[in-house]
């Protein structure tokens, strides 16, 4: 079991930012699915989650490959690239998220008291209106250029590892 978490204090300052982070995260989970399925069908797991403060990597399954599997997902984050056609489906996927998100009482209530309990929060709606205003393919090469140069990782490996 391996996981890492990359935290960067560029996600919560701003609402655009959150968006373009979960853009980021939802194309490098896009771009991942082909080269990652044949670990899939190894029975090695993995997860990309958008978190709040960063991006955590889980990886789990047997212990002689995992490494190497652990290394396409951050040779995918390094080389970080996309096509617009894949920038449009992803960002059109995210507006039906947030939308269902918001339509939705237990959610939307959820994230109000989120939004009154935490410092520095951005509601949905903020995020819902930044991504209908509308995103730019500059702005979110620029924002993961910014992302990768500011990171912290915290990480854990449990399992049949060597130090």
């Amino acid at each position: 079991y391996v996981r890492f978490h990359l935290i960067s204090p560029l996600i919560q300052q701003s609402a655009e930012n959150i968006v373009l982070f979960d853009t980021f995260v939802n194309i490098l989970s896009h771009n991942l699915g082909e080269p990652a399925y044949e670990a899939d069908v190894a029975q090695l797991e993995y997860k990309l989650v958008a978190g709040e403060h960063g991006l955590v990597i889980r990886v789990k399954g047997f212990n002689h490959k995992l490494p190497l599997l652990f290394q396409l997902i951050i040779d995918y984050l390094s080389d970080f690239s996309f096509t617009p056609a894949v920038f449009e489906m992803i960002t059109e996927q995210l507006k039906k998220t947030y939308f269902n998100i918001l339509i939705k009482p237990e959610t939307l209530a959820k994230d109000v008291r989120l939004l009154i309990l935490e410092h520095g929060r951005w509601s949905m709606i903020d995020k819902y209106q930044t991504l209908m205003n509308g995103l730019s393919i500059e702005s979110l090469l620029s924002f993961v250029k910014a992302f990768k140069s500011q990171l912290f990782v915290e990480g854990l490996v449990q399992g049949n590892f060597t130090s």
